[in-house]
């Protein structure tokens, strides 16, 4: 039996794993990995290290109606390396799963821990149609 951790320590953890790595370039190998749900935390801590590497507004995760994943970041309009539909697909359960956020549409903060620091992330999660977006907001000073 797999043993369930608490997902929010386990992206706390991979974020100071990856904290000297170049997120992008391991973002983009992610959708390849055989365990997907590890991929998906993987890709949690990877989007928060970029954003606030790269003094990011937020990072955009999309998935529309036939599971295709789309990934923008707002500091100037950008894609960012797409994680894959079934990674995708985890990302969206992960953010629930740590955000307690439940039905259509929902807000919270997301307290995150990197190494000596704190960070304060603002996390939405929106559902229109078979649309699903979740959005990570960055603090100003990030």
């Amino acid at each position: 039996m797999k043993e369930k951790r608490n997902l929010h320590l386990k992206v706390q953890e991979l974020c100071d794993c990856y904290a000297t790595t170049d997120p992008l370039k391991e973002m983009s190998a992610l959708g390849q990995d055989k365990d997907k749900e590890e991929a998906a935390l993987k890709w949690l801590a990877l989007a928060a290290l970029h954003g606030v590497n790269h003094n990011a507004e937020d990072i955009t995760v999309s998935r529309n109606s036939k599971g295709l994943v789309t990934v923008v970041a707002r500091y100037r309009e950008t894609e960012l390396p797409s994680p894959g539909a079934e990674v995708g697909q985890k990302i969206m359960s992960a953010v629930r799963e740590i955000t307690h956020i439940e039905g259509d549409k929902g807000k919270t903060v997301l307290a995150l821990g990197m190494r000596n620091d704190s960070l304060e992330l603002k996390v939405k999660i929106k559902v229109k149609g078979e649309k699903e977006e979740v959005a990570i907001e960055f603090p100003k000073s990030a």
